[in-house]
């Protein structure tokens, strides 16, 4: 079972906008010094929507040879178009990943039906373990519990990363996937919460700026060790805020570039920091001893 901190990890970018293979390798090589449990390779803090389809497979097959069966690596094929999300997905099967992350297709916003006839016909057609991933902030779609029941009794489909914040919701989720698939966070702010409640990681933005940190996390709010989860989570907690500043991963890339790990460059429409929310990024970052 794919478990603890998931990196949802950057893709780093030259001035040109090109792919930074060079940075990518020396990020790969801190989480696997750093704890981290798997890899998300372009999933959309990695802004899959602005590379190209062959990048993206690039990407995913370059992180796939990189790791070399260390820990998991799950590739983001997650579209709005089921054909695209199936040659997505078939591609990163064929390139070796261990899993596939989902996204809702977004901005169509397809019906309840819609999303599980989507999910089902991808699961269908490709046999690599696949994980659904709901963000109704980001995509304008929320799968609602019932769905991810119905996708719960497709084999291949083996958990869900629920990006809702809502823990309400997210016990709804875990009951109902109770015995059919994990759940897992994507939402650094309840993340411990939520694995306190049964969930078994967290996908995360902060683990690319506090991946010893975030490993930790996971491990105590894993294991049940409530009191000392909360209270590192407490220590985390700003800066989970301060990497929402802006929209992701505007923040993240630049905290990332402060720590002399990557060039501060995102692809279009994605600009660089406001440089209003810098001291206050700064500030969290040296807190936790991160700059």
């Amino acid at each position: 079972m794919i478990s603890g901190s998931i990196v949802a990890l950057v893709t780093p970018m030259l001035d040109d906008g090109s792919v930074d293979w060079e940075s990518m390798d020396a990020l790969l090589e801190m989480h696997l010094r750093e704890g981290t449990g798997a890899i998300v390779s372009v999933g959309t803090t990695g802004e899959s929507a602005t590379l190209s389809v062959e990048e993206h497979c690039a990407v995913i097959a370059h992180t796939v040879k990189k790791i070399n069966g260390a820990i998991p690596v799950i590739a983001g094929t997650g579209a709005n178009s089921t054909t695209e999300a199936i040659e997505l997905t078939a591609a990163a099967q064929a390139d070796g990943a261990d899993a596939c992350l989902l996204v809702t297709p977004y901005y169509n916003k397809p019906t309840q039906e819609g999303l599980y006839q989507h999910h089902k016909r991808i699961a269908e057609a490709v046999s690599i373990p696949q994980i659904l991933y709901n963000v109704p902030g980001r995509t304008g779609v929320d799968m609602l519990p019932a769905t991810v029941g119905r996708l719960a009794e497709i084999e291949n489909i083996i958990g869900i990363k629920d990006a809702t914040g809502n823990l309400q919701r997210g016990r709804e989720v875990l009951d109902i996937c109770a015995g059919k698939m994990t759940v897992y966070s994507g939402d650094d702010e309840t993340a411990a919460e939520l694995i306190l409640m049964g969930a078994m990681g967290n996908i995360s933005v902060t683990a690319n700026v506090a991946p010893a940190l975030m490993a930790r996390l996971c491990q105590l709010a894993i294991a049940g060790e409530e009191a000392e989860a909360r209270a590192l989570n407490a220590r985390l907690l700003p800066l989970n805020k301060a990497l929402f500043l802006e929209s992701n991963p505007i923040p993240v890339k630049w905290a990332l570039a402060r720590q002399g790990l990557i060039g501060d460059h995102l692809r279009l429409p994605m600009t660089v920091l406001a440089p209003a929310y810098h001291e206050s990024l700064t500030t969290a970052l040296r807190a936790l001893q991160l700059l």
